[in-house]
């Protein structure tokens, strides 16, 4: 079967199934494409204050795609990783660091921050005028939840209220890791993310922080001249944020972070999930993909979750656009989709359990390694791209 003549069901649609959507419904034009989902198509999306970090890769196809909302996006120019020692460094120096600039990078900014509602809203309209310009080969079936996907030679059965069945279906559906079913590869990292927006004075504009602490990392994303999405990390066995108050957690958070960031003078209420990793080992099994967190929960000390999805749906849909078979195409997808999302897990999976590791000497080493790479600039430039880009 040519796979430009597929009947395909994406199943989940947030940023990943509706930019899968979205590119099979323009590259793939004898294709049907279904998609699916549990909530209805006139929930308020929009106002869903989840924040993600895209890197400039998915910012660009989402460009493409002619669905980035530019207006309420928060460029980021300049990453500034560092490293909280806990007793300050022979000679006095300061706390080593990494800076990445998108000027340097020669790039016009290295990613972007902004709310989940205010991306898949505009996802979410531009597909639904896609399905009233060719009602006959593209279809949305929101507030049909898929019950289950049941494997066939050479197609798939997809049962919401009605079974159906397809020539291929793309599970995109993401969840959080202490809800999700496990997978093959499954680590708890036993750290807990709070995570919800401060208000500073001072934050240099577009410059995000990670800082790498004992007690886990801890992430400060712009959302303005004085606004900032944050992420931080602790021990859930030892949780130092639950019990504080908003002005402990303000003050506890000035320490945290350099000074150059400026100081945090409120913070929203905070909302807490575990974390862990949960991954498929292959995206590919017979006529079922799974794509960004349906194939792989990440840490999100390294920030990549939703870019691995974008980048899973883009090489889905240019290998189905390419080649002449559809089995043929699935397996070159696995291949070539594999050196990217392993070694965005390896690092992640490696950063995440080096919080856990109490040798000593653990922080220290951390430190010599940024202070090393801020002095090697084409290493720098080169885990620069891979940020933006992947591993391509």
């Amino acid at each position: 079967m040519s796979p430009s003549k597929i009947d395909l069901a994406i199943i989940g649609a947030g940023p990943a199934g509706l930019a899968l959507a979205l590119l099979a419904a323009r590259q793939l034009p004898g294709a049907r494409v279904t998609l699916f989902d549990a909530r209805a198509a006139d929930a308020d999306i929009a106002r869903d204050p989840r924040t993600l970090a895209l890197s400039l890769g998915s910012v660009q196809l989402l460009q493409r795609l002619g669905v980035w909302p530019a207006a309420h996006a928060h460029p980021i120019r300049s990453v500034h990783v560092s490293q909280q020692l806990p007793t300050p460094w022979p000679g006095g120096f300061s706390d080593p660091e990494v800076v990445i600039e998108a000027e340097r990078e020669r790039v016009p900014m290295l990613g972007a921050v902004l709310a989940y509602g205010q991306l898949v809203a505009p996802m979410q309209r531009a597909w639904q005028e896609a399905v009233a310009r060719e009602p006959h080969r593209l279809a949305s079936r929101f507030g049909r939840k898929v019950s289950a996907v049941k494997p066939l030679a050479g197609a798939v059965e997809v049962d919401a209220d009605i079974v159906e069945r397809y020539d291929l279906a793309v599970i995109a559906e993401g969840g959080v890791f202490a809800e999700q079913a496990r997978k093959s590869v499954v680590h708890d990292y036993r750290q807990t993310a709070w995570v919800g927006q401060v208000d500073l004075r001072g934050l240099p504009p577009g410059m995000a922080f990670e800082r790498f602490t004992s007690q886990g990392p801890a992430a400060l994303l712009p959302l303005g001249p004085e606004r900032a999405a944050l992420v931080w990390c602790v021990p859930s066995g030892d949780d130092p944020v639950r019990e504080l108050d908003d002005a402990q957690r303000v003050a506890v958070l000035n320490h945290v972070f350099p000074s150059r960031a400026g100081r945090i003078v409120g913070i929203s209420p905070l909302k807490a999930f575990a974390l862990g990793l949960n991954a498929e080992r292959r995206l590919v099994e017979g006529r079922t993909v799974r794509i960004g967190n349906a194939a792989q929960t990440l840490h999100p000390v390294a920030g990549q979750g939703l870019n691995l999805g974008l980048r899973d749906a883009y090489e889905l849909v240019r290998r189905l656009s390419r080649d002449a078979d559809v089995d043929a195409a699935l397996r070159r997808v696995e291949r070539h989709r594999a050196p990217d999302r392993w070694g965005t897990i390896a690092v992640t999976d490696f950063l995440a359990r080096s919080f856990t590791w109490q040798w000593p000497g653990v922080s220290a080493l951390r430190g010599w390694g940024l202070a090393a790479l801020q002095r090697l600039q084409p290493a720098k430039s080169l885990l620069a791209r891979q940020m933006m880009f992947g591993r391509r």
